[in-house]
Protein backbone atom coordinates (compact mmCIF):
# COMPACT_ATOMS: atom_id res chain seq x y z
CA UNK A 1 0.00 0.00 0.00
CA UNK A 2 1.42 3.27 -1.21
CA UNK A 3 2.23 5.31 1.67
CA UNK A 4 0.25 8.79 2.41
CA UNK A 5 2.60 11.06 3.02
CA UNK A 6 3.92 9.67 -0.84
CA UNK A 7 0.26 10.00 -1.82
CA UNK A 8 0.02 14.04 -0.69
CA UNK A 9 2.94 14.45 -1.90
CA UNK A 10 2.10 13.00 -5.70
CA UNK A 11 -1.33 15.15 -5.46
CA UNK A 12 0.83 18.35 -4.72
CA UNK A 13 3.07 17.35 -7.82
CA UNK A 14 -0.27 17.26 -9.89
CA UNK A 15 -1.77 20.35 -8.43
CA UNK A 16 -1.23 23.18 -11.28
CA UNK A 17 1.68 25.92 -9.90
CA UNK A 18 1.07 29.50 -10.52
CA UNK A 19 3.11 32.01 -10.95
CA UNK A 20 1.95 35.34 -9.20
CA UNK A 21 2.07 38.56 -11.67
CA UNK A 22 1.98 41.34 -8.80
CA UNK A 23 -0.38 42.84 -10.37
CA UNK A 24 -2.77 44.04 -7.35
CA UNK A 25 -5.71 42.14 -7.39
CA UNK A 26 -5.26 40.36 -10.71
CA UNK A 27 -3.60 37.46 -8.81
CA UNK A 28 -7.03 37.21 -6.52
CA UNK A 29 -8.85 36.96 -9.50
CA UNK A 30 -6.88 34.05 -10.54
CA UNK A 31 -6.65 32.52 -7.54
CA UNK A 32 -2.68 33.29 -6.80
CA UNK A 33 -1.42 34.08 -10.24
CA UNK A 34 -1.14 32.57 -13.51
CA UNK A 35 0.26 28.56 -14.54
CA UNK A 36 3.98 28.68 -14.27
CA UNK A 37 5.19 27.12 -17.86
CA UNK A 38 1.98 28.35 -19.84
CA UNK A 39 1.35 30.67 -21.89
CA UNK A 40 -1.75 33.31 -21.39
CA UNK A 41 -3.16 35.57 -24.54
CA UNK A 42 -4.67 38.70 -23.41
CA UNK A 43 -6.83 39.79 -25.64
CA UNK A 44 -8.73 43.42 -26.01
CA UNK A 45 -9.48 46.32 -28.49
CA UNK A 46 -7.51 49.36 -29.15
CA UNK A 47 -6.29 51.21 -25.99
CA UNK A 48 -7.57 48.44 -23.66
CA UNK A 49 -4.26 47.65 -21.55
CA UNK A 50 -2.44 45.25 -23.25
CA UNK A 51 0.64 46.26 -23.58
CA UNK A 52 0.79 47.82 -20.16
CA UNK A 53 -0.48 44.62 -18.54
CA UNK A 54 2.34 43.00 -20.40
CA UNK A 55 5.15 45.47 -19.09
CA UNK A 56 3.44 45.29 -15.42
CA UNK A 57 3.76 41.67 -15.26
CA UNK A 58 7.48 41.92 -16.51
CA UNK A 59 8.44 44.66 -14.17
CA UNK A 60 6.98 42.89 -11.13
CA UNK A 61 8.61 39.92 -11.69
CA UNK A 62 12.32 41.91 -11.43
CA UNK A 63 11.11 44.36 -8.93
CA UNK A 64 9.43 41.85 -6.66
CA UNK A 65 10.42 38.19 -7.22
CA UNK A 66 13.75 38.74 -9.17
CA UNK A 67 12.56 36.89 -12.04
CA UNK A 68 14.10 38.38 -15.47
CA UNK A 69 12.15 38.74 -18.09
CA UNK A 70 12.03 39.33 -22.15
CA UNK A 71 9.77 41.39 -23.98
CA UNK A 72 9.34 40.68 -27.76
CA UNK A 73 7.74 43.51 -29.82
CA UNK A 74 6.25 43.46 -33.12
CA UNK A 75 5.18 46.33 -33.42
CA UNK A 76 6.63 49.22 -31.36
CA UNK A 77 10.52 49.85 -31.78
CA UNK A 78 12.18 48.91 -28.09
CA UNK A 79 13.09 52.72 -27.73
CA UNK A 80 9.40 54.12 -27.46
CA UNK A 81 8.35 50.69 -25.55
CA UNK A 82 11.22 52.26 -22.91
CA UNK A 83 9.87 55.86 -23.13
CA UNK A 84 6.27 54.81 -22.88
CA UNK A 85 7.13 52.62 -19.77
CA UNK A 86 8.67 55.66 -17.77
CA UNK A 87 5.23 57.33 -17.10
CA UNK A 88 4.52 54.67 -15.16
CA UNK A 89 7.03 54.82 -13.18
CA UNK A 90 8.90 51.67 -14.77
CA UNK A 91 12.84 52.69 -15.14
CA UNK A 92 13.26 49.90 -17.93
CA UNK A 93 16.57 51.27 -19.07
CA UNK A 94 18.07 50.36 -15.57
CA UNK A 95 16.33 47.04 -15.50
CA UNK A 96 17.99 46.28 -19.33
CA UNK A 97 21.33 48.09 -17.79
CA UNK A 98 21.38 45.46 -15.10
CA UNK A 99 20.84 42.30 -18.09
CA UNK A 100 17.18 41.84 -16.04
CA UNK A 101 15.37 43.01 -18.57
CA UNK A 102 15.87 42.33 -22.71
CA UNK A 103 13.47 44.30 -25.03
CA UNK A 104 13.97 41.69 -28.28
CA UNK A 105 12.75 43.71 -31.88
CA UNK A 106 10.99 41.09 -33.81
CA UNK A 107 9.44 43.95 -36.13
CA UNK A 108 9.38 42.74 -39.94
CA UNK A 109 10.84 44.01 -42.70
CA UNK A 110 8.34 46.03 -44.45
CA UNK A 111 10.30 45.49 -47.80
CA UNK A 112 10.85 41.98 -46.94
CA UNK A 113 7.56 40.16 -46.75
CA UNK A 114 7.80 36.79 -47.79
CA UNK A 115 5.49 34.64 -49.61
CA UNK A 116 2.69 32.87 -47.39
CA UNK A 117 4.03 29.28 -47.77
CA UNK A 118 7.93 30.59 -46.85
CA UNK A 119 6.65 31.83 -43.46
CA UNK A 120 9.24 30.67 -40.57
CA UNK A 121 9.42 31.68 -37.15
CA UNK A 122 12.40 29.24 -36.78
CA UNK A 123 15.03 32.29 -37.00
CA UNK A 124 13.01 33.87 -33.78
CA UNK A 125 12.22 31.33 -32.04
CA UNK A 126 16.05 30.50 -31.61
CA UNK A 127 17.00 34.57 -31.10
CA UNK A 128 14.08 34.03 -28.04
CA UNK A 129 15.74 30.92 -27.08
CA UNK A 130 19.03 32.37 -26.99
CA UNK A 131 18.03 35.39 -25.07
CA UNK A 132 16.07 33.62 -22.40
CA UNK A 133 19.33 31.71 -21.63
CA UNK A 134 21.00 34.52 -21.92
CA UNK A 135 19.54 36.82 -19.09
CA UNK A 136 17.96 33.80 -17.21
CA UNK A 137 14.74 34.74 -18.32
CA UNK A 138 11.83 33.23 -16.48
CA UNK A 139 9.06 35.37 -17.84
CA UNK A 140 8.33 36.41 -21.50
CA UNK A 141 6.48 38.90 -23.55
CA UNK A 142 4.80 38.90 -26.61
CA UNK A 143 3.20 42.12 -27.81
CA UNK A 144 1.53 41.26 -30.27
CA UNK A 145 0.41 38.31 -32.80
CA UNK A 146 -1.55 40.66 -34.36
CA UNK A 147 1.22 42.26 -36.13
CA UNK A 148 2.56 38.56 -37.24
CA UNK A 149 -0.89 37.81 -39.31
CA UNK A 150 -1.42 41.18 -40.54
CA UNK A 151 1.98 40.81 -42.23
CA UNK A 152 1.43 37.34 -44.00
CA UNK A 153 -1.89 36.71 -46.02
CA UNK A 154 -1.91 32.35 -45.03
CA UNK A 155 -3.70 32.11 -41.21
CA UNK A 156 -2.94 28.77 -41.21
CA UNK A 157 0.91 28.89 -41.61
CA UNK A 158 1.00 31.78 -39.02
CA UNK A 159 -1.15 29.74 -36.56
CA UNK A 160 1.34 26.57 -37.27
CA UNK A 161 4.33 28.93 -36.80
CA UNK A 162 2.82 30.52 -33.61
CA UNK A 163 2.20 26.77 -32.38
CA UNK A 164 5.76 26.29 -32.92
CA UNK A 165 6.70 29.09 -30.81
CA UNK A 166 4.43 28.70 -28.08
CA UNK A 167 5.42 25.18 -27.74
CA UNK A 168 9.32 25.69 -27.88
CA UNK A 169 8.83 28.29 -24.83
CA UNK A 170 6.48 25.78 -22.63
CA UNK A 171 9.29 23.45 -23.68
CA UNK A 172 11.81 25.97 -22.09
CA UNK A 173 9.27 26.60 -18.71
CA UNK A 174 9.03 30.13 -19.02
CA UNK A 175 6.09 31.64 -17.95
CA UNK A 176 4.40 34.06 -21.34
CA UNK A 177 2.05 36.64 -22.13
CA UNK A 178 1.03 37.67 -26.01
CA UNK A 179 -1.16 39.54 -26.79
CA UNK A 180 -3.52 40.18 -29.82
CA UNK A 181 -6.66 42.50 -30.72
CA UNK A 182 -10.06 41.81 -31.29
CA UNK A 183 -12.45 43.99 -33.14
CA UNK A 184 -15.60 44.20 -30.44
CA UNK A 185 -15.63 44.49 -27.11
CA UNK A 186 -17.91 41.45 -27.06
CA UNK A 187 -17.58 39.83 -30.07
CA UNK A 188 -14.83 37.17 -31.50
CA UNK A 189 -11.78 37.04 -28.65
CA UNK A 190 -9.34 37.74 -31.32
CA UNK A 191 -9.57 39.47 -34.85
CA UNK A 192 -8.93 36.46 -36.33
CA UNK A 193 -10.30 33.60 -34.85
CA UNK A 194 -7.56 31.29 -34.09
CA UNK A 195 -5.23 32.67 -31.61
CA UNK A 196 -7.00 31.22 -28.77
CA UNK A 197 -6.38 27.84 -29.64
CA UNK A 198 -2.61 28.26 -29.24
CA UNK A 199 -2.61 29.16 -26.08
CA UNK A 200 -3.80 27.66 -22.56
CA UNK A 201 -5.10 30.41 -21.10
CA UNK A 202 -7.56 33.55 -22.25
CA UNK A 203 -7.55 36.85 -20.35
CA UNK A 204 -10.22 39.75 -21.82
CA UNK A 205 -9.56 43.36 -21.03
CA UNK A 206 -12.39 46.03 -22.27
CA UNK A 207 -13.06 49.42 -22.40
CA UNK A 208 -16.79 50.15 -22.61
CA UNK A 209 -18.38 53.49 -22.72
CA UNK A 210 -21.02 53.21 -19.44
CA UNK A 211 -23.29 56.54 -19.63
CA UNK A 212 -20.72 59.22 -20.18
CA UNK A 213 -17.84 57.46 -19.16
CA UNK A 214 -15.47 55.05 -19.75
CA UNK A 215 -14.63 51.59 -17.52
CA UNK A 216 -12.15 49.36 -18.07
CA UNK A 217 -12.72 45.99 -16.79
CA UNK A 218 -10.70 42.40 -16.96
CA UNK A 219 -11.77 39.10 -17.01
CA UNK A 220 -10.02 35.38 -16.91
CA UNK A 221 -12.12 33.43 -19.27
CA UNK A 222 -9.97 30.25 -19.42
CA UNK A 223 -6.76 29.53 -17.11
CA UNK A 224 -6.72 25.42 -18.32
CA UNK A 225 -6.54 22.62 -15.25
CA UNK A 226 -7.16 25.34 -12.29
CA UNK A 227 -9.73 27.60 -11.22
CA UNK A 228 -10.26 31.13 -11.63
CA UNK A 229 -13.11 34.09 -10.44
CA UNK A 230 -15.83 33.95 -12.97
CA UNK A 231 -16.94 37.58 -14.73
CA UNK A 232 -15.62 41.12 -15.41
CA UNK A 233 -13.79 43.21 -12.91
CA UNK A 234 -12.80 47.03 -13.11
CA UNK A 235 -9.68 48.05 -13.01
CA UNK A 236 -7.35 51.12 -13.91
CA UNK A 237 -4.37 52.46 -15.48
CA UNK A 238 -2.26 54.90 -12.66
CA UNK A 239 0.79 55.98 -12.53
CA UNK A 240 1.95 52.18 -10.79
CA UNK A 241 0.37 50.48 -13.69
CA UNK A 242 -2.68 48.52 -13.40
CA UNK A 243 -4.70 48.07 -10.34
CA UNK A 244 -7.64 45.19 -10.35
CA UNK A 245 -10.45 45.68 -7.91
CA UNK A 246 -11.57 42.09 -7.36
CA UNK A 247 -14.75 42.76 -5.39
CA UNK A 248 -16.22 39.36 -5.29
CA UNK A 249 -13.09 38.16 -3.81
CA UNK A 250 -13.56 40.37 -0.80
CA UNK A 251 -14.24 38.26 2.51
CA UNK A 252 -16.77 40.15 5.21
CA UNK A 253 -14.12 39.14 7.99
CA UNK A 254 -13.05 42.63 9.25
CA UNK A 255 -13.15 43.03 13.21
CA UNK A 256 -16.36 44.61 14.61
CA UNK A 257 -15.39 47.25 17.38
CA UNK A 258 -17.40 48.50 20.14
CA UNK A 259 -15.78 51.42 20.97
CA UNK A 260 -17.60 54.49 20.14
CA UNK A 261 -16.44 57.94 18.58
CA UNK A 262 -18.12 61.03 18.56
CA UNK A 263 -20.17 63.06 15.44
CA UNK A 264 -19.54 65.76 17.01
CA UNK A 265 -22.85 66.80 17.83
CA UNK A 266 -23.75 65.74 21.20
CA UNK A 267 -26.83 65.07 20.99
CA UNK A 268 -27.02 63.23 18.10
CA UNK A 269 -24.34 61.10 19.79
CA UNK A 270 -27.01 60.66 22.28
CA UNK A 271 -29.81 59.16 20.24
CA UNK A 272 -27.14 57.00 18.69
CA UNK A 273 -26.57 55.36 21.97
CA UNK A 274 -23.21 57.37 23.03
CA UNK A 275 -22.44 58.07 19.26
CA UNK A 276 -20.76 55.93 16.52
CA UNK A 277 -18.88 52.64 16.37
CA UNK A 278 -15.15 53.37 15.76
CA UNK A 279 -15.00 51.16 12.22
CA UNK A 280 -18.72 51.83 11.28
CA UNK A 281 -19.87 53.54 7.96
CA UNK A 282 -22.09 56.40 8.46
CA UNK A 283 -25.03 57.75 5.26
CA UNK A 284 -26.60 61.00 6.02
CA UNK A 285 -28.93 60.81 3.23
CA UNK A 286 -31.55 63.96 2.33
CA UNK A 287 -32.62 66.64 0.43
CA UNK A 288 -30.58 69.23 -0.80
CA UNK A 289 -29.97 71.88 2.09
CA UNK A 290 -31.09 69.54 4.18
CA UNK A 291 -27.74 69.72 6.67
CA UNK A 292 -25.84 66.72 5.28
CA UNK A 293 -22.48 68.41 5.26
CA UNK A 294 -22.95 70.50 7.86
CA UNK A 295 -22.80 67.24 9.57
CA UNK A 296 -20.13 65.87 8.24
CA UNK A 297 -18.09 69.12 9.01
CA UNK A 298 -18.89 68.37 12.38
CA UNK A 299 -17.61 65.03 12.44
CA UNK A 300 -14.21 65.53 10.73
CA UNK A 301 -14.12 68.87 13.10
CA UNK A 302 -14.56 66.35 16.13
CA UNK A 303 -11.36 64.16 15.16
CA UNK A 304 -9.57 67.31 14.49
CA UNK A 305 -10.47 68.34 17.57
CA UNK A 306 -9.27 65.10 19.38
CA UNK A 307 -6.16 65.49 17.32
CA UNK A 308 -6.47 62.72 15.30
CA UNK A 309 -6.43 62.74 11.15
CA UNK A 310 -9.71 63.27 9.23
CA UNK A 311 -9.43 63.08 5.47
CA UNK A 312 -12.74 64.78 3.27
CA UNK A 313 -13.13 63.99 -0.38
CA UNK A 314 -15.61 66.49 -2.01
CA UNK A 315 -17.84 66.13 -5.44
CA UNK A 316 -19.92 69.02 -5.11
CA UNK A 317 -18.63 71.83 -3.79
CA UNK A 318 -15.37 73.45 -4.66
CA UNK A 319 -12.98 73.90 -2.14
CA UNK A 320 -13.99 77.83 -1.40
CA UNK A 321 -17.39 76.75 -0.94
CA UNK A 322 -16.10 74.15 2.10
CA UNK A 323 -13.80 76.94 3.79
CA UNK A 324 -16.48 79.33 3.52
CA UNK A 325 -19.62 77.08 4.79
CA UNK A 326 -17.50 75.27 7.28
CA UNK A 327 -16.46 79.03 8.74
CA UNK A 328 -20.49 80.23 8.95
CA UNK A 329 -20.77 77.26 11.34
CA UNK A 330 -17.85 78.57 13.66
CA UNK A 331 -15.89 75.68 11.83
CA UNK A 332 -11.74 76.31 10.64
CA UNK A 333 -11.16 74.21 8.05
CA UNK A 334 -7.88 76.39 6.74
CA UNK A 335 -6.17 76.06 10.28
CA UNK A 336 -7.17 72.25 10.28
CA UNK A 337 -4.99 71.74 6.85
CA UNK A 338 -2.32 73.77 8.52
CA UNK A 339 -1.69 71.48 11.46
CA UNK A 340 -1.46 68.83 9.44
CA UNK A 341 -4.89 67.08 10.47
CA UNK A 342 -7.27 67.58 7.80
CA UNK A 343 -6.94 66.67 4.08
CA UNK A 344 -9.65 68.35 1.60
CA UNK A 345 -9.78 66.64 -2.07
CA UNK A 346 -12.19 68.57 -4.23
CA UNK A 347 -12.61 66.95 -8.00
CA UNK A 348 -15.41 66.87 -10.25
CA UNK A 349 -17.61 63.87 -10.41
CA UNK A 350 -16.97 63.24 -13.96
CA UNK A 351 -13.37 64.11 -14.22
CA UNK A 352 -12.77 60.31 -14.68
CA UNK A 353 -14.12 56.98 -14.04
CA UNK A 354 -15.38 55.30 -10.73
CA UNK A 355 -12.51 52.94 -10.81
CA UNK A 356 -10.18 55.57 -10.75
CA UNK A 357 -12.01 57.97 -8.42
CA UNK A 358 -11.23 54.63 -5.87
CA UNK A 359 -7.78 54.41 -6.75
CA UNK A 360 -7.37 57.92 -5.83
CA UNK A 361 -9.32 57.61 -2.45
CA UNK A 362 -7.36 54.23 -1.67
CA UNK A 363 -3.91 55.87 -2.28
CA UNK A 364 -4.67 59.22 -0.19
CA UNK A 365 -5.96 57.39 2.51
CA UNK A 366 -2.66 55.00 2.34
CA UNK A 367 -0.65 58.11 2.20
CA UNK A 368 -2.34 60.56 4.90
CA UNK A 369 -3.34 57.51 6.99
CA UNK A 370 -6.36 58.98 8.71
CA UNK A 371 -8.65 57.68 10.98
CA UNK A 372 -12.07 59.02 9.74
CA UNK A 373 -12.79 59.70 6.22
CA UNK A 374 -16.08 61.14 4.32
CA UNK A 375 -17.53 61.48 1.26
CA UNK A 376 -20.21 64.38 0.36
CA UNK A 377 -21.82 63.42 -1.60
CA UNK A 378 -21.25 59.51 -3.04
CA UNK A 379 -25.18 60.64 -5.21
CA UNK A 380 -22.73 63.14 -7.59
CA UNK A 381 -20.74 60.31 -8.47
CA UNK A 382 -23.34 57.93 -9.19
CA UNK A 383 -24.66 60.34 -12.39
CA UNK A 384 -24.41 58.77 -15.68
CA UNK A 385 -23.15 55.46 -14.28
CA UNK A 386 -24.78 52.22 -13.96
CA UNK A 387 -26.47 50.70 -11.06
CA UNK A 388 -23.88 47.98 -11.11
CA UNK A 389 -20.56 49.80 -11.46
CA UNK A 390 -22.19 52.39 -8.94
CA UNK A 391 -22.83 49.85 -6.48
CA UNK A 392 -19.07 48.19 -6.70
CA UNK A 393 -17.69 51.54 -6.21
CA UNK A 394 -19.42 51.79 -2.84
CA UNK A 395 -18.66 48.20 -1.77
CA UNK A 396 -14.86 49.10 -2.55
CA UNK A 397 -14.75 52.39 -0.59
CA UNK A 398 -16.85 50.66 2.46
CA UNK A 399 -14.41 47.44 2.17
CA UNK A 400 -10.96 49.24 2.08
CA UNK A 401 -12.63 51.53 4.86
CA UNK A 402 -13.33 48.65 7.25
CA UNK A 403 -10.19 46.93 6.66
CA UNK A 404 -7.80 49.97 7.50
CA UNK A 405 -10.17 50.51 10.58
CA UNK A 406 -11.46 53.98 9.53
CA UNK A 407 -14.57 55.49 10.18
CA UNK A 408 -16.49 56.74 7.49
CA UNK A 409 -19.09 59.09 6.87
CA UNK A 410 -20.99 59.87 3.30
CA UNK A 411 -23.81 61.55 2.20
CA UNK A 412 -26.43 60.92 -0.25
CA UNK A 413 -28.90 63.70 -1.78
CA UNK A 414 -32.35 61.92 -2.75
CA UNK A 415 -34.46 63.77 -5.33
CA UNK A 416 -37.43 64.04 -3.51
CA UNK A 417 -37.42 67.46 -1.60
CA UNK A 418 -40.38 66.72 0.29
CA UNK A 419 -41.99 63.61 1.62
CA UNK A 420 -40.88 60.04 2.34
CA UNK A 421 -38.05 58.82 0.01
CA UNK A 422 -36.73 55.11 -0.68
CA UNK A 423 -33.36 54.86 1.01
CA UNK A 424 -32.65 51.69 -1.19
CA UNK A 425 -32.68 53.66 -4.45
CA UNK A 426 -29.20 54.42 -3.49
CA UNK A 427 -28.09 50.96 -3.69
CA UNK A 428 -25.87 51.36 -0.43
CA UNK A 429 -28.25 50.89 2.24
CA UNK A 430 -27.59 47.48 3.13
CA UNK A 431 -23.70 48.53 2.74
CA UNK A 432 -23.81 51.29 5.45
CA UNK A 433 -23.73 50.70 9.32
CA UNK A 434 -25.55 53.91 10.43
CA UNK A 435 -28.19 55.84 8.42
CA UNK A 436 -29.22 59.17 9.47
CA UNK A 437 -32.55 60.22 7.98
CA UNK A 438 -32.83 64.35 6.62
CA UNK A 439 -36.22 65.82 5.62
CA UNK A 440 -38.39 68.68 5.53
CA UNK A 441 -41.53 68.89 6.37
CA UNK A 442 -44.11 71.62 6.57
CA UNK A 443 -45.54 72.50 9.95
CA UNK A 444 -47.99 75.43 10.74
CA UNK A 445 -46.83 76.91 7.17
CA UNK A 446 -43.81 77.12 7.68
CA UNK A 447 -40.26 74.85 6.34
CA UNK A 448 -39.00 72.90 9.05
CA UNK A 449 -36.34 70.08 9.67
CA UNK A 450 -36.20 66.84 10.88
CA UNK A 451 -33.60 64.79 11.59
CA UNK A 452 -34.36 60.21 12.21
CA UNK A 453 -31.87 58.05 12.90
CA UNK A 454 -33.36 54.90 10.46
CA UNK A 455 -30.45 52.35 11.80
CA UNK A 456 -27.81 51.83 13.62
CA UNK A 457 -26.63 48.13 13.66
CA UNK A 458 -25.46 46.43 16.66
CA UNK A 459 -26.80 49.28 18.83
CA UNK A 460 -29.89 50.61 20.54
CA UNK A 461 -31.02 54.34 18.76
CA UNK A 462 -33.37 56.70 19.60
CA UNK A 463 -36.06 56.20 17.02
CA UNK A 464 -37.83 59.84 17.66
CA UNK A 465 -38.25 62.26 14.65
CA UNK A 466 -36.19 65.20 15.81
CA UNK A 467 -36.39 69.05 14.82
CA UNK A 468 -33.17 69.64 13.36
CA UNK A 469 -31.93 73.56 13.44
CA UNK A 470 -29.25 74.88 11.43
CA UNK A 471 -27.92 78.01 13.66
CA UNK A 472 -24.37 80.07 13.21
CA UNK A 473 -23.11 77.48 15.58
CA UNK A 474 -23.60 74.52 14.04
CA UNK A 475 -26.28 72.05 14.44
CA UNK A 476 -28.87 72.10 16.87
CA UNK A 477 -31.27 68.82 17.72
CA UNK A 478 -34.67 69.65 19.11
CA UNK A 479 -37.21 67.77 20.78
CA UNK A 480 -40.07 65.39 18.66
CA UNK A 481 -42.33 66.89 17.21
CA UNK A 482 -45.42 67.61 20.10
CA UNK A 483 -48.68 66.81 19.14
CA UNK A 484 -48.15 65.61 15.22
CA UNK A 485 -47.49 62.41 13.10
CA UNK A 486 -46.99 61.19 9.80
CA UNK A 487 -43.78 63.58 9.47
CA UNK A 488 -41.79 61.21 7.81
CA UNK A 489 -44.85 61.49 4.96
CA UNK A 490 -44.11 65.20 4.89
CA UNK A 491 -47.41 66.17 5.27
CA UNK A 492 -47.69 66.32 9.24
CA UNK A 493 -51.22 65.73 11.05
CA UNK A 494 -51.42 66.97 14.15
CA UNK A 495 -53.56 64.88 16.60
CA UNK A 496 -55.82 66.01 19.23
CA UNK A 497 -54.87 65.34 22.98
CA UNK A 498 -58.00 61.73 22.78
CA UNK A 499 -55.77 60.71 19.72
CA UNK A 500 -52.73 61.23 21.72
CA UNK A 501 -54.30 58.88 24.66
CA UNK A 502 -55.89 56.47 22.36
CA UNK A 503 -52.53 55.99 20.87
CA UNK A 504 -50.89 55.52 24.46
CA UNK A 505 -52.97 52.63 24.67
CA UNK A 506 -52.54 50.82 21.55
CA UNK A 507 -49.00 51.01 22.38
CA UNK A 508 -49.32 49.92 25.90
CA UNK A 509 -51.12 46.86 24.38
CA UNK A 510 -48.78 46.27 21.82
CA UNK A 511 -45.81 46.25 24.39
CA UNK A 512 -48.18 44.10 26.59
CA UNK A 513 -48.19 41.53 24.38
CA UNK A 514 -44.47 41.32 23.24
Amino acid sequence: MQDPNDQAAAANRMQMQKLPTGIEGFDDICHGGLPIGRSTLISGTSGTGKTVFSLNFLCNGIRQYNEHGIFVTFEESPLDILRNASSFGWNLQDMVDQDKLFVLDASPDPDGQEVSGSFDLSGLIERIHYAIRKYKARRVAIDSITAVFQQYDAISVVRREIFRLIARLKEIGVTTLMTTERIDEYGPIARYGVEEFVSDNVVILRNVLEGERRRRTVEVLKLRGTTHMKGEFPFTMGSHGINVFPLGAMRLTQRSSNVRLSSGVPRLDEMCGGGFFKDSIILATGATGTGKTLLVSKFVEDACRSKERAILFAYEESRSQLLRNATSWGIDFEQMEQDGLLKIICAYPESTGLEDHLQIIKTEISQFKPSRMAIDSLSALARGVSHNAFRQFVIGVTGYAKQEEIAGFFTNTSEEFMGSHSITDSHISTITDTILLLQYVEIRGEMARALNVFKMRGSWHDKGIREFVITGNGPEIKDSFANFERIISGVPHRITTDERADLGRIMRSVDGES
